[in-house]
């Protein structure tokens, strides 16, 4: 898989792969990093890439021609280009999931109030929101879905057995999970959980699973529950 991000800030994105999991991900070639700058296309003789807004508006805009150039640049290589934007679909794991088969995944950074509607018309295959808030720039939110996507690309993950256990896998938050050791502060792991019956044990966090989901995410609740009426 062949991650590039159209940004004009990449020092902000690069070091995110200099450690751990995806750290040894880039440096196993199972995945590659990349970034292109808009201010590399830029015909300002100060390499703007933002300007004011037609109509009127607060703040600057990032304009459509050196972001546009940025993309051809990658030619064949830009594959799926990715922007992220309030007004896109919330980003989900099966996304991630979906996403993950595809060679060339390329992210659209914006900044500022964001970039030229026409880019999104002319060069996007699919708009995200990784949730209801606005961010200085779109960095964090493409490495949050590159980190996503990466982890169901095969070999990324020490055991890819954990996937199956993970949150949303079923529709559900995972299990509460422990470790050493069984009494920490008068407060006692699951008492079945250290009885090796592991029959009861994986009954037992399918259990606390749905509770843990019924109780942190109601909307995620109801959903299971209508899939289990229709049954």
């Amino acid at each position: 898989m062949n991650f590039h991000f159209v940004t004009i800030f990449p020092n902000l994105v690069l070091p995110y792969f200099e450690d751990s999991i995806l750290a040894r991900a880039r440096n196993s070639s199972l995945i590659s990093v990349d970034c292109v700058s808009p201010r590399d296309f830029s015909e300002h003789k100060h390499k703007k890439v933002d300007d004011y807004m037609i109509g009127g508006g607060s703040g600057l805009l990032m304009k459509a021609e050196p972001i546009m150039e940025a993309l051809s640049s990658l030619g064949e290589k830009k594959g799926h280009v990715i922007a992220l934007s309030p007004a896109g679909k919330p980003f989900s794991n099966n996304d991630a999931k979906r996403l993950s088969k595809h060679e060339n995944i390329t992210f659209i950074c914006g900044r500022y109030e964001g970039f030229d509607e026409r880019v999104s018309e002319l060069a996007v295959n699919e708009i995200f929101s990784i949730g209801d808030f606005v961010l200085t720039g779109g960095e964090l939110g493409a490495l949050c879905l590159c980190d996503a996507i990466s982890r169901h690309i095969a070999g990324v993950l020490g055991n890819e057995n954990s996937l199956d256990i993970e949150s949303f896998e079923a529709g559900l938050l995972e299990a509460p999970s422990f470790t050493k050791p069984n009494i920490y502060k008068n407060s006692s792991v699951i008492s079945a959980f250290l009885k090796g019956n592991h029959a009861k044990i994986t009954a037992l966090k399918n259990q606390m699973a749905l509770c843990k989901t019924r109780y942190f995410r109601p909307d995620l609740y109801a959903k299971i529950a209508k899939i289990k009426e229709k049954k």
